[in-house]
């Protein structure tokens, strides 16, 4: 028997969910195919191309165009704080783009992002929508038959 009254058992379940709750939680470290953020920002494109996936591959391997060189230049320079605008949404988020601001045009603004890891091998289009949903209410006055019923509050 336990001191409290309990049973041995008991006493012994106890103590192994006091333990289960004193571990502390790891944090997860991020990894792109097997890699950590460090590994992959040491790699050149070429490399990156290597263990990406099979569209990002051929985007990279083929190369950028002058207007997108231009950009990623000017994006891998920037200080983490200076935003970087942009119409090139076609540009795919290196390595070393993580922790850079860079503003996306979607056709009517400019949308600010925040590249983080696991946007990595994804399109800057990708993250600034081109089209908005538009949520609608119930029908108007005049719409169908049923709502000519309806009160006009």
């Amino acid at each position: 028997m336990c001191p409290e009254g309990g049973s041995a058992k008991g006493a012994r379940r106890k103590s192994r969910k006091k333990k289960a709750l004193i571990q502390e939680r790891r944090k997860k470290v991020f990894t792109y195919k097997g890699m950590t953020i460090e590994e992959l920002k040491k790699m050149d494109i070429n490399e990156f191309a290597k263990i990406s996936t099979a569209r990002v591959r051929r985007s990279l391997l083929r190369g950028f165009n002058d207007e997108q060189k231009k950009v990623v230049d000017k994006i891998i320079k920037a200080s983490p704080d200076k935003v970087v605008k942009t119409h090139q949404r076609d540009i795919i988020i290196l390595p070393k783009f993580v922790g850079k601001k860079v503003a996306v045009y979607n056709g009517k603004e400019f949308k600010e992002i925040t590249i983080r890891a696991e946007m990595i091998g994804h399109y800057l289009g990708e993250f600034s929508e081109t089209r908005r949903f538009e949520k609608h209410s119930g029908p108007g006055v005049g719409a169908t038959k049923s709502s000519k019923f309806m009160p006009l509050k």
